[in-house]
């Protein structure tokens, strides 16, 4: 399987963070929120620039699975 964004997920719905707050506070654009919640491959300046907005490390937010 991969990356799971599935704890990233979560920490948006408990902060209720949505594409609109990361649209107007430019954090990622809409196509990097698309291939998140679709489980897609996101760059590292993306990683970054999320893990700056939620004051966290990528282990909080990311998760490998094996197949």
């Amino acid at each position: 399987m991969g990356i799971s964004y599935d704890k990233m997920l979560k920490l948006f719905q408990e902060r209720g963070i949505t594409s609109y707050t990361m649209k107007k506070e430019k954090i990622i654009g809409q196509a990097t929120w698309k291939k998140i919640q679709e489980g897609g491959n996101i760059d590292t300046k993306s990683l970054g620039a999320l893990c700056g907005f939620l004051d966290c490390q990528p282990g909080d937010i990311l998760e490998y699975v094996k197949d």
